[in-house]
């Protein structure tokens, strides 16, 4: 399978996918902007990594989604809430915060080709997308204080390493540790989410 031929559309995916987690405060729709982000970074990561290697990342990925979205559905549960954030954005905040973006991507066009002529074998897409999860995850960190959304941003930033060490190294032994790293985060994630909601029910 030439992954290469699927650069473009897994960058797109990236880029929608990653404006929608920023924006959205519903968190099923976060919770699904997150498993689609690790689908186009599973088709960048496999210009360089094998099948099986990108496929960890994929999966590591999606059972990340998994754990961080049962633990919402536990806290609504204990709560009696919703999948809404408590603190909603408002027209202006979510105009301000694709301002924001838009600046991060012109920022990241203009660095890719200086990063891509001094990475040997880079792809310059590939590139742009692992820089564009970095750019939105710290966006995401310092727009916000909500624990899930603090777990979400840091599962962009970790993925847009992931996608750049793909093009550096092509390792057994860090796939795995990228992806116990995954799954420590969200288990981390899960912990944080709850524990407030346990308090308030017990």
């Amino acid at each position: 399978m030439d992954f290469t031929l699927l650069a473009f559309p897994a960058f797109t995916l990236i880029v929608i996918a990653s404006l929608l987690l920023l924006v959205t405060r519903d968190n099923r729709w976060s919770i699904l902007a997150l498993v689609f982000q690790y689908l186009g970074a599973f088709l960048l990561i496999g210009i360089h990594w094998s099948l099986e290697m990108a496929a960890s990342v994929l999966i590591a990925g999606w059972m990340a989604c998994l754990i961080l979205g049962v633990s919402i559905l536990e806290t609504i549960h204990l709560t009696g809430g919703s999948w809404q954030e408590k603190h909603q954005i408002s027209p202006s905040g979510s105009l301000f915060r694709l301002i924001t973006a838009a600046l991060a991507l012109l920022t990241v066009y203009s660095l890719a080709p200086r990063i891509v002529s001094r990475l040997p074998g880079g792809n310059l897409i590939q590139v742009w997308g692992c820089l564009i999860l970095v750019a939105l995850g710290v966006l995401q960190l310092g727009l916000t204080s909500s624990p899930t959304r603090v777990i979400m941003g840091l599962f962009t930033i970790l993925l847009g390493f992931e996608v750049f060490y793909a093009a550096l190294e092509s390792s057994m032994l860090v796939a795995g540790l990228l992806a116990f790293v995954t799954l420590g985060l969200a288990m981390i994630g899960a912990y944080l989410v709850v524990a407030p909601a346990m308090e308030e029910a017990g």
